[in-house]
Formats: C-alpha cells, structure tokens, sequence
C-alpha cells in the first residue's frame, strides 16, 4: 500500500510537470509570434527611416552650403564694415584736427598753446595711423567682396535681390577708396596737418636760443683753467624739446624726413650763427694769406686773439649744446643714425669759418713776431683738442677732426718756419744796416734778445719745445727716440744765439777803423761795440727763464768774458796812450830848461789829449748800460788820475807859474765824460794844485774790476 501511494504521487507529480511544460511552451509561441512581429515593425521602421534619409538629405546638403556661403560671405563683409568704420573715425579726427587748428591760432600764451600742439601731434599720429590702415586694407576688402560677388552671380545661391545691393555696395566702396584716400594721404587734411606742423616745427627751433656768449666769454676768461671745460648749456624746456622729438617722429613716419632735417639743419644753423655773431667776428672776413699779409701788426694781433677765444667757445659751449638738443630732438629716428649727421652738416659751416682763418694765418707770411700768435694758436688747439674730440666723434665728424688736425700741422710747420727764418735773417743781418757810428747796441740784438727771452717764458717755451719735438718726429719717424723737450729748445736756441754772435762779430768787422788818431789817442769803436753788445746781451739773458734754460757757465764763457776783454781792449785803446804821455823815461836825460819845457809840452799834449777824447766821447761813443760805465769810468779813473798825479807830483818845481788841471779836475772831467757832463775843462794855477801821492803805471790796466753788476734786467 505504501508502495502504491508513492507511485501515485510521483504520477501526480509527473502530470504537474507535463502541465508547466505545456503551459511553457504555449508562452514560448506566443512570445516568439509576438518577436516576429517586432522584427516585422522593426523592418517597417527601417524602411520608413531609410526613406526619410533619403528625402532628408538634400535639405543637408542645403544647409552646409548656406553655412559656408555664410562663412564666405562675412569674411568679406566684416573687413569691409571695418574699412567704413576707420573711415568714420577718419572723419571724426579731421574734425578735431579743425578744432584744435582753429583753438591754436586764437591762443596766445605760448605754454598753452604749446600744450594744444602735444594735442594735435597726437590727432595727426591717429590720422595717420587710420589713413595707413584704410590704404592697407582696403584693396584687400574690395578684392573680397568682388569674389563674394562673382560667386554669387555665377552659383546663384541667393536671390537676385541681395546679390544687386552687394553690387551696389562693392560699386560704391570700390569708388569711394580710388577717389577718397589718394586725397587722404596726398591732398587732404593730413597733407595741411602735416604741413602746419613743419611751420611749427620751425617755429620752436627758431624760438630756442643760446645763452648770450659774451657773458660765457666772460665768466671762461674768470675760470683763468688751461684745460678746455665742457660747458654747454640745455637748450628749450622739456615742453619744446619733447614736442620736437615728436614732431620730428611724426614727420620722418609720414615720409617727411629730408624736409625734417633741411628745417632743422637751417634754422639751427642761423641760431648758432646769430649767438657767435654777438662777439662780432669782423675779422674773420678777412682770410686769404693775401688779405692776411695786408692787414695791421696790431689789427692782426687782435684778431688772432679774437679767434683762440672765439674758436673755444664755440668749441666748448655753443656747439656742444647744439649736439645735445640735436641728440635730444632726433635721437629717436632710424635708431639714432640721424642726429650725428645733421650736428655735423650744422658744425661743419659754423668751424669752417674759424678753420679758414687759421689756415690763412698759418699760409701767410713767416714775420717773427707772428711766432708768438701762432704758438698761441697751436696752444689753445692743443688744449682743446680731447674736448674737441669728445664734441666730434664717430663717423660722421671725422671731416672736422680732420680739420682739426691738418690746421695743427699747419701751425707746427709755420711755428717752426718762422723760428729758423729768424735765425737766418739774425745771421744775414736782414736790417742791412752799418753797425751803430757810436757803438751802441744795435736794433737786431735788442730785438732778438727780447725775442728770445719771452720764447723762454713759461707762456711759449712749453709749446715750442713742443712744435720742435713734433717737427723731429715728422723727421726722423714715429720710432726714433727724441731728445726732451728742454733739451730741443735749449739747442734751438744756442742756435739763434750763436747766429747773433756771428751777426754781432760781422758789424764788429765793419768799422773801419774810422776812430780818428790824434796824439796816438784813438777810441776803438769795434770795441766799444763788443762791450756794449755782449754785455747788454749777458745782462738781459742772467736770471731770466733764457739764462736758466741756457746756463750761467755757457753766458759767461760767450758773453761777459767778451765783453770783459773788449772792454779791456778799449782801455787798452783809448787811455793808455794818454797815459803814455805822461811817461818820464825821456825827460831823465834832458838839462833842466829842456825839461821844462818838455814837461810843459807833455802837460799841454795831456790836456789836449784829454780834451779830443772828451769830445770824440761824446759825438762817437756811447755806453748807454748804467753799471758798465760805471766800472769803466772807475777802472779808466784808476788808470789816468794816478799817473796825472805822479807825473805833477815829480814836475811840481816845473810847472810853477803854469796853469794846470789838478787830479780833481781831471777827475771831475771824467766822470762828466762817462756820465754825459759838458766836458770843459777848468784851469787853475799852481798855487791852487793839491798833491798826491804817487802810484807806478806800467802801460797796463791791471785793476779792471770785472765785479757782477746789480742793475736788475728788462
């Protein structure tokens, strides 16, 4: 029983799962009827929307072409409302242009109009900048918008309608820019803007002007500086110096540069010129060496003057403020390339001026006292010359620096003609004329020693020294070893002075022993020419800056030693045989009447002797130096009072009853002979004779002091 109710439950079970089946697969056909039918909607679907994209995509392709006419045609749209935009804003600045001309003409404080000009450079800049841009711009646009054109006359892609106003609008754009921007650029409000600002360019360089130089002339002359002091001033306020440089800017932009630069070279050179012209140059008119040589020592000395302080101020002051504001203005254009330029076309015509008459000075001709004048001009360029350098660098002042030099070459040469000419002219004796009828000092040798002791100053010696040791260099090449500059000037020099040694020695030689005899008493005038002459020269030279640079030994050994031994010649000359009258060796064998007489004789042959002497003393010779006719009068003194005095002393007996001179008579008439008396003699008898003691004579000065005299030098 059991095992029947088991099987029966397993049946019932089985029959439960036939059912689920059945029923599963009953939902299986169903559900895979119902899939069907979805896969048939889906083709359905598929078809419809296959259909739909097909209808759909021509409406696409539409949309992508007017998407792309779209792109096309704003590409040339856009570029052209731009164009007519810059050209309203174009109008708007003409306009404003008119305004702040109209404002600057009816103002008339100068810093506020000024201020307005900073305005309308400004207006004028954008002017330009919108004008460039349309003329940039402009074909391009038209180019477009005719392409736009032509497309959508061949393509049609729009009605004929838009197609006709974009014609229009391309007609009139395309005659608006051939008609309106030549005008703009060449004609227009620019070109009158452009125009105004030349005149107000030249205006304000006109306006700025330099100190007045004769108080700059002043105020170096104080400074007493041997070096060249940089001290140009600014020229203008900021305000004109910054509307120029802008100006400038502006003009150079708008192709205006070579006008730019003819205006500012002008009128800044008429400013120079006018502010040099304050010190009234008249003698720079005068410029040939031809023109030179016609002119007065004391005209031409001024001038030369004139020209040394005149050439360093410009140098120094006037130009170098031109070359800063010249930096200042057109520093800016073609990266400073310009300015340079333009101060040396300015510099240029102002040094050629003082170039011309140096150089003319330089040419003319070689008179010695020009020596001085031209050393004074080599000096002063020597002085100059690192500031000049400064003032004048680089490229574009190298012609001046050229100059510059080539001047100095020519001062060194003419320096040193003159100097050796003058030697040649001491010693050809130039003057030609006789030597001195009184043995004085001659002009020539008063002259030379004058000349060459203020060579030897320390105003002149230093640039002498200096010509000489450039002209050896010249010589002998840059590698030879020169001597030193005391060392060149001191044999230059000894040069001239043994020229006027050889000059002295030739007049010398030119008296003709035309001292007349008398009695055997003659005064040696060659002599008396060498005292003189080497004296004076010896006595001139000594504790001068001449003697030092020449030495006490060479001045003694060539001029007192001379002079001392002439001066011991004319002794030996013109006094002893008056001396020698007074001898006695004859009278010790005569008997006594004869002696007498004899000693009368001799008496009377001293006074005659002594008297023909006074006298050729006074008509032929002269000692005109103080402390030589001193000695000479004491040493001549010496000689003839005490054998005058021995000689009366042992013919006293003699003489008794004869009127005779007495040693202080004699004496007396000496010195009136060497101090320029009247010379007549005064007699007295013998009663009236003071004796003296006795002194031995042999015939020769022993005594002659040859003491260094106190007489200061000239």
């Amino acid at each position: 029983m059991g095992s029947n109710y088991k099987a029966a439950s397993s049946l019932s079970d089985l029959e439960l799962t036939r059912s689920d089946l059945k029923t599963l697969l009953k939902a299986t056909a169903k559900t895979e009827e119902s899939l069907r039918k979805m896969d048939n909607k889906f083709e359905v679907i598929d078809e419809t929307l296959l259909t739909s994209s097909r209808r759909v995509a021509p409406l696409q392709s539409l949309a992508m072409a007017t998407k792309a006419l779209e792109t096309r045609i704003n590409r040339a749209v856009t570029p052209a409302l731009a164009l007519l935009d810059n050209f309203k804003l174009s109008e708007s600045i003409q306009h404003k242009l008119l305004e702040l001309s109209e404002k600057m003409s009816t103002e008339k404080s100068m810093s506020k109009r000024l201020k307005k000009l900073v305005k309308y450079v400004d207006c004028v800049d954008q002017l330009k900048v919108s004008i460039d841009c349309i003329c940039q711009e402009g074909e391009p646009v038209i180019q477009r918008l005719q392409e736009v054109v032509e497309f959508l006359s061949r393509t049609k892609a729009t009605d004929q309608y838009r197609t006709h106003r974009l014609r229009e609008t391309l007609v009139t754009l395309k005659a608006l820019y051939e008609t309106e921007v030549d005008a703009m650029r060449f004609e227009g409000l620019l070109d009158e803007a452009l125009l105004n600002l030349q005149d107000e360019y030249e205006s304000i360089l006109e306006q700025i002007r330099h100190r007045n130089v004769v108080e700059l002339q002043a105020a170096d002359k104080g400074d007493g500086g041997d070096e060249m002091v940089i001290m140009g001033s600014d020229l203008g306020t900021e305000l004109e110096v910054e509307l120029l440089r802008r100006i400038s800017q502006t003009l150079a932009a708008d192709d205006c540069l070579d006008i730019c630069i003819d205006i500012y070279v002008k009128v800044r050179y008429k400013r120079v010129a006018k502010a040099l012209m304050r010190l009234n140059p008249e003698y720079l008119k005068s410029h040939t060496p031809e023109e030179i040589d016609e002119m007065q020592w004391e005209s031409l000395e001024t001038a030369i003057t004139l020209w040394i302080q005149h050439f360093e101020l410009a140098v120094k002051a006037v130009l170098v403020s031109e070359k800063k504001l010249c930096e200042q203005v057109l520093g800016g254009i073609m990266e400073g390339l310009i300015w340079p330029e333009c101060f040396a076309k300015i510099a240029d015509k102002i040094m050629a001026v003082f170039f011309r008459f140096g150089e003319g000075i330089a040419r003319s001709s070689k008179e010695p006292q020009k020596l001085f004048k031209l050393l004074d001009m080599f000096d002063s360029l020597e002085k100059l010359k690192p500031g000049f350098s400064e003032v004048f660098d680089g490229e574009s002042g190298a012609d001046i620096c050229i100059r510059f030099r080539e001047l100095e070459k020519l001062l060194i040469h003419a320096s040193s003609k003159v100097f050796w000419e003058f030697g040649l002219q001491i010693e050809g004796s130039s003057d030609g004329l006789p030597p001195p009828p009184d043995g004085s000092v001659p002009k020539i040798v008063r002259y030379a020693v004058n000349y060459l002791k203020y060579l030897a100053t320390e105003n002149y010696s230093v640039a002498m020294a200096k010509v000489l040791r450039t002209e050896q260099i010249w010589k002998a090449g840059i590698l030879s070893k020169p001597e030193t500059d005391e060392n060149l000037l001191r044999d230059a020099i000894c040069n001239i002075m043994e020229a006027l040694q050889r000059n002295v020695e030739a007049k010398r030689s030119g008296y003709n022993n035309n001292s007349r005899e008398k009695l055997g008493i003659s005064i040696p005038l060659p002599h008396v020419f060498a005292m003189n002459t080497y004296w004076y020269i010896y006595m001139r030279t000594r504790n001068t800056e001449l003697g030092k640079l020449l030495g006490d030994q060479y001045l003694k050994k060539n001029y007192k030693v001379v002079a001392e031994e002439s001066a011991y010649m004319y002794q030996k000359q013109a006094w002893v045989p008056l001396v020698r009258i007074l001898e006695q060796d004859d009278l010790e064998k005569q008997s006594k009447e004869a002696k007498v007489g004899l000693v009368r004789l001799k008496i009377e042959a001293f006074v005659k002797g002594l008297d023909d002497i006074s006298k050729r003393h006074k008509g032929f010779c002269v000692i005109p130096e103080v402390d030589l006719r001193q000695q000479i009068r004491s040493a001549t003194v010496k000689l003839v009072i005490p054998a005058y005095t021995e000689f009366l002393n042992s013919f006293s007996a003699a003489l008794q009853g004869k009127s005779y001179l007495s040693p202080e008579s004699v004496q007396e008439l000496l010195g009136q002979v060497f101090d320029d008396g009247d010379g007549k003699l005064k007699r007295r008898g013998s009663r009236d004779r003071t004796g003296g003691g006795s002194s031995g004579m042999d015939g020769r000065i022993k005594d002659f002091r040859r003491s260094r005299s106190n007489t200061s030098d000239l």
